[in-house]
């Protein structure tokens, strides 16, 4: 099993660490030479930072949602908004399936903006406590638009098949008190 403990594991963005779950003993001995030679192991410091985050996860972890929650039903009813993709929302094609087998529908929402590629730049240039960042895990509620940003090399074709739309907006929604995140949101939105 592979985590990025980068994200929800330590939850406050100041670490870059992975971690590899070892089935048996068998798999931990095929591993442990290639850890040893390579040096894998984190230093103290990350250690202790990542010890820290593990604290707080469960914390972390319900407010984020409870928030993703309230942000995505937001979303959902803003008339510049052409779809919102949340397992939280009755609207998800698989809300079923998700109730039953998760806890809770976790902190990502994708969503589309009905005015495409250029409003998603705007909605980017006008959000002011959402960090622009491709990450997620963390206690700040970071957003990004994939066309312009992590995928805007890509051709058009490219971004189809990946199922890059232009008007697509990534959120991962984080700590903060949820009514200035739907404030942040809504005044963005405006300016769409």
């Amino acid at each position: 099993v592979l985590h990025s403990m980068t994200k929800f594991i330590n939850g406050h963005a100041d670490i870059v660490a992975g971690m590899v779950v070892a089935k048996d003993e068998k798999h931990y001995k095929l591993m442990r030479p290639v850890m040893v030679n390579m040096g894998f192991n984190m230093d103290p410091h990350q250690a202790w930072l990542t010890r820290r985050g593990l604290k707080t996860l469960g914390i972390r972890i319900d407010r984020a949602q409870q928030s993703a929650q309230k942000v995505a039903e937001f979303l959902e009813n803003h008339p510049k908004v052409a779809w919102v993709l949340y397992p939280g929302l009755a609207s998800h094609p698989q809300f079923e399936l998700a109730k039953k087998q998760m806890n809770g529908p976790g902190a990502m929402i994708s969503f589309g903006l009905k005015g495409g590629y250029e409003a998603g730049k705007k909605m980017m240039d006008h959000v002011k406590m959402a960090l622009l960042a491709v990450s997620l895990g963390g206690i700040e509620t970071l957003i990004q638009h994939p066309a312009s940003m992590t995928h805007s090399k890509l051709s058009k074709e490219a971004k189809e098949e990946a199922g890059i739309t232009e008007g697509l907006v990534r959120l991962s929604v984080g700590i903060e008190d949820v009514e200035d995140i739907i404030t942040d949101l809504e005044q963005a939105l405006k300016q769409v």
